[in-house]
């Protein structure tokens, strides 16, 4: 994976709500500690597989580990991230009639 200039790595408790319904599919995690997190840093949670049925929702408590990088390497974690949009992007400069 290379060399990585992480400046602080620790654990923190954080609250997973899981929700999978017609309306709405997601996992969002708050971490306790409330950290600022910039591009290129990090956060696994740790602990067991969730499976959360169709219709269903859950909050759970878990460990996770936060890494945080120096501000050089957010930079070009934002340089990087900018530059990757661009892909989604198709440009043409036709008309799209066919020649």
């Amino acid at each position: 994976m290379g060399f990585q200039f992480m400046t602080e790595r620790y654990d923190v408790g954080c609250t997973i709500e899981i929700q999978n319904t017609f309306e709405s599919l997601h996992a969002h995690v708050d971490l306790d500690d409330a950290a600022e997190l910039k591009p290129g840093d990090r956060v696994r949670v740790h602990g067991d597989k969730v499976v959360v049925e169709y219709g269903d929702s859950m909050t759970i408590r878990r460990i996770a580990t936060v890494e945080k990088v120096n501000s050089f390497q957010s930079f070009l974690a934002r340089i990087k991230g900018d530059l990757e949009i661009f892909e989604m992007f198709e440009v043409s400069f036709s008309d799209g009639r066919p020649v």
